[in-house]
């Protein structure tokens, strides 16, 4: 069995295309400019009663922390979906969403997350392929001190401020938060 050829190299170089004001990278051949752009994370905070749904990360960065059920938007999928997808794949979990929790910004990581209210359809969850274990927990018995990233904490206290409230608006980075991971 012969190996796949690599693809042909493309002659790239730094250089900021006419009308644009940063350095990209462009094909000195045809002119096509790569744009490197943010990631968008989504996700939700997934309640079963009074519970909430927690994932212990089976994956770097932070394997064996607990996080929310999230992950990176797919091309050609809406941020809804995107955050059922999640849900699924790290929690086999079938979720409903509410609404617009929070949009956190992280520049250091070149991400920005959008983070769901959600209700579990049913409480019947077991760990996906990106998970060591999932589960249900009060706020009060979170594992705070093992939670993956602060952006989960962010969007745990935000939940917490306005629960199932009918109005409220999407939060942010929480004052002189950083971001940093």
């Amino acid at each position: 069995m012969s190996a796949t050829p690599p693809p042909p190299a493309y002659p790239f170089t730094l250089q900021t295309p006419p009308g644009d004001n940063r350095p990209r990278m462009v094909c000195t051949d045809c002119g096509w400019i790569h744009y490197s752009n943010p990631k968008i994370v989504v996700g939700a905070v997934c309640l079963w009663e009074d519970q909430v749904l927690l994932c212990k990360r089976a994956i770097e960065p932070r394997r064996g922390f607990w996080t929310i059920p999230a992950g990176y938007l797919e091309e050609h999928e809406s941020p809804e979906d995107g955050a059922r997808r999640e849900a699924a794949e790290e929690a086999q979990a079938d979720i409903e969403l509410s609404g617009l929790l929070g949009v956190y910004s992280i520049p250091r990581i070149s991400q920005v997350q959008l983070i769901y209210r959600a209700r579990l359809r049913s409480m019947a969850v077991a760990a996906g392929e990106e998970s060591l274990e999932v589960g249900l927990y009060r706020f009060g018995d979170i594992p705070w001190d093992e939670i993956a990233f602060p952006s989960v904490h962010w969007a745990l206290g935000h939940y917490r401020e306005v629960g199932e409230a009918a109005i409220f608006a999407p939060r942010t980075n929480p004052p002189g938060a950083t971001g940093r991971y």
